[in-house]
């Protein structure tokens, strides 16, 4: 007898007659039982093709005992698993015919395809929702290489300009930090954004000082930045050294050309040195003593400068300078008017004065003065000025000749002296007499007209005697 295409083959020897049974309609009922791979198939969009009929003239199936009510309207025939441990699977829907051991099993519900595609069509939609958002999510994000103070690093973002991504960075930028490109420029994936901190660096360049920013950092980047020409200049700190956030002080002399003249000769030097007086030793210029500069020697040499060295030699000189003494004038009543005595006569004082005599290069220059001191101070004179009325007369004496006595005796000269200093005057009085007449001081500072008044009282009580050459002039 022919096998039937649908029979089953048993490998453990069983009886070789098989079970046949209708095929029935695709989607009816099949064993819900999957692997694991085909699982996936839920996520499968290709179509599935229906299986092939059996045969027309195939048994019935055998009624089963089928829970309709468990699976829904969508699934309503039940579908069979193999019938004996380790017998290798049937077809869907075959029972095993005749033999023994043949026994029947509740079949599981399994879903119609329509009703899959619709409980599976909730599930594509999240999913392609989910994707259109990825790919919002993905084309938002930018990959950005963020450098601060020249330290890269690469970061994904959603800022949308640079100053979004600082902030976002935790970056904060002064009125003195760059940042490129600007804040507020637009951000696209692949740009670089670089930051560069300021520093304060307080720069004394060419002796004069001020204080700067850069945002270099380091020595010789900060002299590149603000356009100071390094080669030859003497600096403070290496140029390799490091900036800090907190700055530093920064000492640059740059190169310079100074000329020197001394002894008739010319030099011109480069140097970087910080006053003149180092410019002259360096071209050789020695100073000695007295020896100056034509500028201050502590003055900052400038470029194109020239400075004269002046050789000088000095000495000093003194002088002594009379000091003139005044005169103090009092009212005395018992002088007739127009008296003056001088109670103390006046003594000039010294001052000496010290002169300062340079000759420069060979030229004497005028003399000045260096110091002043005072050796001796004036003595102010004293006089006293009569205010007594003078008497019209003398009686017994106003009918001498008073002033041929005057020109024996003296010269007519009010102030005469006779070389020894015992007598003064008009008529020569000696002092002792000169007061017993009411006199006061020393005759010859008495003016003439009270001379001869007290000589007219001498000659009421003594005659012609106190005169003994010209008492004889007066009777002439």
């Amino acid at each position: 007898m022919s096998k039937s295409p649908y029979e089953t083959y048993d490998p453990y020897g069983h009886d070789a007659s098989v079970h046949t049974a209708e095929t029935l309609p695709y989607g009816m009922c099949e064993d819900t039982y999957r692997p694991a791979y085909e699982a996936e198939a839920y996520f499968v969009t290709e179509p599935v093709l229906p299986l092939p009929r059996q045969a027309a003239s195939a048994p019935e199936m055998p009624a089963l005992d089928f829970d309709a009510a468990a699976c829904g309207p969508a699934a309503t025939v039940p579908d069979f698993e193999a019938w004996a441990p380790g017998v290798a699977a049937e077809p869907a829907g075959a029972v095993r015919k005749g033999g023994r051991g043949t026994r029947r099993r509740k079949g599981r519900c399994v879903e119609r395809p329509e009703s899959a595609v619709r409980r599976l069509l909730p599930q594509a939609l999240v999913v392609a929702f989910l994707a259109g958002g990825t790919t919002a999510f993905v084309a938002k994000d930018k990959a950005i290489e963020l450098s601060v103070d020249g330290r890269p690093r690469t970061l994904h973002t959603f800022a949308d300009d640079v100053s979004e991504l600082l902030a976002e960075e935790g970056v904060r930028v002064g009125a003195h930090d760059m940042v490129a490109p600007a804040p507020g420029e637009a951000l696209a994936s692949g740009d670089e954004v670089a930051v560069r901190y300021g520093r304060p660096v307080r720069l004394t360049l060419d002796g004069e000082r001020r204080e700067v920013w850069t945002t270099a950092d380091t020595v010789d980047g900060a002299l590149r930045e603000l356009g100071v020409r390094a080669e030859g200049a003497y600096l403070s700190a290496s140029r390799s050294q490091g900036i800090g956030r907190a700055g530093l002080a920064l000492d640059v002399r740059t190169e310079r050309a100074v000329t020197i003249m001394a002894d008739g000769r010319t030099r011109t030097v480069r140097t970087n040195a910080a006053t003149v007086r180092e410019v002259v030793e360096e071209a050789g210029v020695t100073l000695r003593g007295q020896d100056t500069t034509s500028v201050p020697g502590a003055g900052f040499p400038r470029d194109g400068q020239t400075v004269t060295v002046l050789r000088v030699t000095g000495s000093r000189e003194v002088h002594e300078e009379p000091i003139p003494f005044g005169v103090e004038r009092t009212n005395d009543p018992t002088l007739f008017k127009g008296t003056e005595v001088v109670e103390r006569p006046g003594r000039p004082g010294l001052r000496r004065i010290t002169y300062l005599v340079r000759t420069v290069n060979g030229v004497r220059e005028r003399p000045r003065q260096e110091g002043s001191e005072v050796v001796r101070e004036p003595r102010r004179q004293l006089v006293k000025i009569g205010t007594k009325p003078r008497p019209a007369s003398v009686s017994g004496a106003d009918g001498l000749n008073w002033h041929a006595l005057a020109a024996c005796e003296s010269g007519s000269r009010p102030g005469a002296v006779d070389p020894s200093g015992t007598y003064g005057g008009l008529y020569q009085f000696d002092t002792r007499t000169w007061h017993s007449l009411g006199g006061n001081g020393r005759p010859q500072d008495a003016p003439a007209e009270e001379q001869t008044f007290r000589a007219k009282k001498l000659y009421v009580h003594r005659g012609d005697t106190p005169w003994p050459h010209c008492g004889a002039r007066l009777h002439s």
